[in-house]
């Protein structure tokens, strides 16, 4: 019997609100002023024929000291969206901790600190709120906080790509506990992870890229309680730090997710390897994999974790005809796999509108200057591909791309999104 499907849209919710000299707070809804557009971008995403939407809540304006909540917001929206009947997937963490949490994500209390968020989240919305995202690419999140130092803590290296690892594999086991608690055993937790490709020239740089590919699954495989002696990474594991009481606390303490979300763009996921370039992961070039990357991951993870999969995240950076092309194709290769016999549950379209480009943290020109085409506020009800069966739902109007009232600036961008 085929399973239902879920058509979504999703609202890019980042929220790394710590400043440092050289790198400003980084919170796309303040940026895209969804603060103050939230009602109007709500129903925007009810007028595209989405059925459920993937959103966040802000930790750090929600939560902003230890033990004190602000609702009064959230309690607008929850309203709003149980007027127009949107189904929401619930970020709980995007990248970003409160500014209260010193050394953030390795707070010795941050798994119970979340845990705690979670916990008075889901009471606070029980029957209405009932779709739950622990933590939102938690692989990108050790990368971009552990490994690469962009982000708080800032740390570096394998030893801080495993301490973020630790610390975010106890955390989403904790949230997922509490919200379970908190909701009676109802909700339901759908895992959203980052997913990477690496193509070319692969053999010149076998090493690097072996560790890669393993990696890409470790986060997941933790939560799942299998990581042991056979794991290809439990070497790894062990020489940065992760030890066998990390692993029997894993093996003990697994979170399941009812459904596994998969985030894939065709122009950012797959990474190009040329031989002579020699240049950190982060800065090797990209290939655009359109739907023979797609489908590829999606197998994989099918294959790998035998659990519902869900494209949580997907769209394509360019100008409407570009991203109209791949709504096309990414949905024409999901039905079909869906009609092999893949449980594919569900497709989003991320993001509902443009968004600021991440490099705003470190830029210092307005926000303008680094606007990102990859929204689709003006499709209109009523064009899909044939996904739940059916007739087309999904049409567009004049194309995707953010309402003018946003950012004048946005007017001095090519249809891709860029400067001239």
């Amino acid at each position: 019997m085929r399973s239902s499907f879920r058509f979504a849209v999703g609202i890019e919710d980042t929220f790394v609100p710590h400043a440092y000299p050289g790198h400003r707070a980084l919170d796309e809804y303040e940026l895209t002023q969804h603060y103050r557009f939230w009602s109007e971008d709500l129903g925007l995403a009810a007028e595209t024929g989405a059925t459920a939407i993937r959103y966040g809540f802000p930790w750090y304006r929600l939560n902003p000291a230890p033990g004190r909540f602000v609702w009064d917001w959230a309690d607008r929206v929850v309203d709003r969206l149980d007027e127009l009947g949107l189904e929401a997937i619930v970020d709980l963490v995007h990248y970003g901790t409160p500014l209260w949490l010193d050394n953030a994500f390795l707070n010795a209390d941050f798994p119970a600190r979340l845990a705690e968020y979670a916990a008075t989240l889901a009471s606070r919305y029980r029957g209405r709120l009932g779709a739950w995202t622990p933590m939102n690419e938690p692989q990108i999140t050790a990368m971009r906080c552990g490994e690469q130092g962009l982000w708080p803590p800032r740390l570096t290296g394998h030893d801080g790509y495993m301490k973020l690892v630790r610390a975010i594999v106890r955390g989403v086991v904790a949230a997922q506990r509490a919200v379970a608690e908190a909701s009676g055993g109802q909700a339901t937790f759908t895992h959203v992870e980052a997913t990477f490709r690496y193509v070319g020239e692969t053999g010149a740089f076998a090493e690097e890229v072996d560790l890669l590919r393993a990696r890409r699954f470790l986060i997941q495989d933790l939560l799942a309680g299998s990581v042991d002696d056979g794991h290809p990474l439990a070497g790894y594991l062990r020489d940065h730090g992760f030890g066998d009481d990390d692993l029997a606390w894993c093996a003990a303490n697994p979170a399941h997710p009812d459904v596994l979300g998969i985030n894939y763009y065709p122009h950012l996921t797959t990474t190009e390897y040329r031989t002579g370039e020699t240049l950190p992961v982060e800065r090797r070039p990209r290939r655009n994999g359109w739907t023979a990357g797609l489908e590829e991951l999606l197998r994989a993870f099918a294959g790998r974790y035998r659990r519902p999969l869900m494209v949580t995240e997907t769209s394509s950076l360019g100008g409407v005809e570009q991203r109209l092309a791949w709504l096309d194709a990414s949905l024409e290769l999901v039905a079909g796999l869906r009609d092999q016999g893949l449980e594919i549950v569900g497709y989003t379209w991320w993001p509902l509108f443009d968004l600021a480009g991440w490099e705003y943290r470190d830029a210092h020109g307005p926000v303008g200057s680094i606007w990102s085409r990859w929204g689709c506020t003006t499709w209109r009800p009523m064009r899909s591909a044939p996904c739940a069966g059916g007739e087309p739902r999904w049409s567009t109007a004049s194309g995707p791309g953010r309402r003018g009232r946003r950012h004048e600036a946005d007017q001095d961008l090519d249809p891709a999104g860029r400067r001239p």
